[in-house]
């Protein structure tokens, strides 16, 4: 039986680098590809899906966002994080999220085929440089956005996306003055002074990503 497995990145080089390296083994067939993680919902649903490999920071919705909502209605889909994120948070928010792997892309390769017929086989596939940062016996890093509700992540995003308050209000149906009153409680909640530093917190935090 072939391996069906899907392509998240944003970025169309790593895809087509993806593709040509997975094309190699004549058991995995690529059978699609996706840009953001809005993209790669939809076409779990549309093309035959065993593994995704999924980036984080990807613009609209991110991949660990993406990862939670795919495994929620379809959790027989295995996903590998391939990230530039080398930190623990990111890899313990993308196994909290369901991955079944974490991948460096400075470091993958041809990693990436060990990696899924890895979790095809029930295993858990911790990329090289990745495994030393769960060891220690650390529990789970404490994660700022924890503090904020659905909603205040959702005006977070939209405001680093550079979206006015009224637009906001308009995309989330809200009052015209509430998404200023979202911003505040964000930025008190987070320790922030300024929309600059909501910009930074979000790329370090893959909220969002630079254009």
């Amino acid at each position: 039986m072939p391996i069906n497995v899907l392509i998240a990145d944003d970025h169309t080089i790593v895809r087509v680098g993806l593709r040509k390296i997975l094309e190699t083994q004549s058991e995995i067939v690529v059978t699609g590809e996706a840009a953001d993680g809005a993209e790669a919902i939809i076409l779990c649903g549309q093309v035959p899906c065993d593994v995704i490999i999924m980036d984080i920071a990807m613009p609209g919705l991110n991949g660990i966002d993406a990862l939670r909502q795919i495994r929620a209605t379809m959790p027989q889909v295995r996903c590998i994080i391939l990230s530039m994120y080398d930190d623990t948070e990111h890899v313990y928010r993308a196994f909290q999220a369901g991955a079944s792997g974490y991948l460096l892309k400075g470091m993958a390769g041809d990693e990436v085929i060990a990696a899924i017929r890895g979790v095809m086989g029930g295993d858990t596939y911790l990329g090289k440089g990745v495994e030393p940062l769960l060891q220690g016996g650390q529990s789970s890093p404490e994660n700022p956005l924890d503090g904020l509700s659905q909603r205040e992540k959702e005006v977070l995003k939209l405001v680093v996306e550079g979206k006015s308050s009224m637009e906001i209000a308009r995309l989330l149906a809200l009052a015209d003055n509430t998404p200023d009153v979202y911003r505040s409680r964000i930025m008190k909640k987070l320790g922030l002074k300024n929309t600059a530093s909501l910009v930074k917190f979000a790329i370090q935090h893959g909220i969002t990503v630079l254009a």
